[in-house]
């Protein structure tokens, strides 16, 4: 049975520091038994990242795309990517993002603010994008936030196929394209190829977190070498 100060002890020895803009994918069944389940698992992180740090979480509406616009309540719909996401949207303290499909939940310092402007229609553009809602990946998007912010990415007993910060990356090599060509369309890249080109770079900390199997490394380092990979050797991918 895992206790929220070994989970905070894991976490810290995988890398996670005070004051980080952490960014959490997650699966809360790889960690095993914790004593105080998923509530535990929440004051973990918080413990970890300390009351100077920011925890964010995607509490995306991941249902057939064309209901998802029909049935988005901010305040109400659940979070479709785990159990751990949902009771993090929802718990006393967290804000979240109102995007119809890809919003993304908050708690720490300067939390409301940091996903409060996803309506925003600034920046990069992306097939997900829809009004009167924002743009997905745009300038004012938590998700744009973290990696222009150089926030860490934790992923929590999941693999690369849970990864959707790959779609920031084809969402900027997707706009340099269409700025030399507006016809071309918006590209998709295959996760788990990249995600094994970019375990080869070595540029991570890997590691248990109770039972899970963890990766934690810089968000823009992780988008901004998949860009380049993607750039110069498509094929693959």
């Amino acid at each position: 049975m895992q206790m929220c100060r070994q989970l905070v002890s894991d976490l810290r020895r995988l890398g996670v520091c005070p004051a980080d803009i952490l960014f959490i994918h997650s699966s809360f069944k790889s960690l095993g038994p914790v004593r105080g389940g998923v509530a535990s698992v929440i004051h973990a992180l918080q413990d970890a990242v300390g009351s100077g740090g920011l925890i964010l979480m995607p509490s995306f509406h991941l249902i057939q795309m064309s209901e998802r616009p029909k049935h988005w309540n901010v305040a109400t719909t659940p979070s479709t990517v785990g159990w751990i996401t949902e009771y993090f949207r929802s718990m006393p303290g967290a804000v979240r993002s109102d995007h119809y499909s890809h919003s993304v939940a908050a708690c720490g310092p300067g939390a409301a603010a940091f996903v409060g402007d996803h309506r925003s229609q600034v920046g990069l553009e992306s097939g997900w994008d829809l009004e009167p809602w924002g743009r997905t990946y745009g300038t004012h998007s938590p998700m744009y936030r973290a990696y222009e912010r150089r926030g860490k990415l934790l992923m929590l007993g999941v693999d690369y196929d849970s990864s959707t910060y790959c779609h920031l990356a084809e969402t900027i090599v997707s706009n340099r394209r269409r700025k030399r060509n507006p016809q071309a369309p918006f590209c998709g890249l295959d996760r788990i190829r990249l995600g094994a080109f970019w375990d080869g770079q070595g540029r991570m900390h890997r590691g248990r977190v109770g039972a899970a199997d963890c990766r934690l490394f810089d968000i823009a380092d992780y988008v901004d070498t998949l860009v380049r990979e993607v750039e110069s050797n498509p094929a693959p991918y």
